[in-house]
């Protein structure tokens, strides 16, 4: 009966990516151009590795599969979220990703997801258009009038961001960010600036699919209320997000089959069942179906995200 399963993700290099992981969170590796930490996947590029108890070494790809008590025997063929830690050390492109029918195309979930912002500094996102029409939208794309067609916001540690399947999104320079979304890969390019890879090369873009897959959305940012012990930060179809600010000692139930958290910042312990687990800013883990209730102390400030 694994309570909890602590977790080691991996390292992702990305042509905008950089060191700042290694100096915000306590994690050590040789690259200077870490774009992503996919700190809780079960995806077959990146999974997570297990670092405790019965399971320690196997990865979580395998353990959902084959442990499905461990997580409520949830119905899913494939473990449903993918939690990241992302570092831009330069604009990423302008992108936007498919709704569940679309996705269906290539065998994959859609890819609706949200950002927890982390950084200190102020920095910017591209977060939606500034249209409402889809043919208006389209028309300014074949004409590359990105300033009169993409919505710019400010973005500052606390804000928080929805940004559903459809939307037209960028995560820009100067960006840390706590991502928590549908367990999908799948991104269709709009524009990336034109730049050039290593190999000197321009990525490649999927204008068309890109296109079908646009949808003109409202906006939400919000920023959240310091005050509260806990609070919604979103909740869809897929997943609800909460976050979690202990300064002492805060006691919770288990009400979904399992729960994944992502430590942000801090030092404390988690205790369940009398026995205490220390935890820290970086540490990713999940409470499994055998947890029913437990305890945070300390002083932090955890994500808590839930499958549904």
């Amino acid at each position: 009966m694994e309570k909890i399963l602590f977790l080691k993700g991996e390292f992702v290099e990305k042509i905008w990516g950089g060191e700042r992981l290694e100096k915000e969170f306590p994690y050590q590796f040789e690259s200077k151009s870490i774009g992503e930490y996919w700190a809780i996947s079960a995806m077959k590029e990146f999974p997570s590795k297990i670092l405790n108890g019965k399971y320690k070494g196997e990865n979580l790809e395998f353990l959902y599969k084959n442990h499905k008590e461990l997580f409520g025997n949830e119905n899913k063929e494939k473990f449903p979220l993918l939690i990241k830690l992302i570092d831009a050390n330069d604009d990423l492109s302008i992108q936007v990703h498919p709704d569940d029918d679309m996705a269906k195309k290539e065998n994959s979930y859609g890819k609706s997801e949200c950002w927890y912002i982390l950084n200190e500094d102020e920095a910017s996102i591209i977060y939606g258009l500034k249209t409402k029409d889809k043919n208006d939208a389209i028309k300014m794309i074949d004409s590359k009038k990105w300033d009169e067609l993409l919505n710019v916001e400010k973005s500052i540690k606390g804000d928080f961001f929805k940004v559903p399947a459809g939307m037209v999104h960028a995560i820009k320079k100067g960006s840390l960010i706590l991502e928590i979304q549908q367990a999908s890969d799948i991104t269709y390019r709009l524009y990336d600036y034109d730049r050039l890879d290593k190999n000197g090369n321009k990525r490649d873009l999927h204008l068309e699919k890109s296109k079908e897959a646009i949808k003109c959305l409202d906006t939400e940012k919000t920023h959240e209320n310091l005050e509260e012990k806990s609070e919604i930060l979103y909740d869809n179809e897929y997943f609800s997000v909460k976050k979690i600010n202990v300064k002492d000692k805060d006691s919770f139930d288990r009400k979904d089959p399992y729960l994944l958290e992502s430590v942000i910042n801090g030092d404390g312990e988690i205790i369940v069942d009398n026995e205490k687990y220390p935890i820290k800013k970086g540490d990713f883990f999940i409470l499994t179906n055998y947890v029913k209730n437990y305890i945070f102390q300390g002083d932090l400030e955890i994500v808590e995200s839930v499958s549904k």
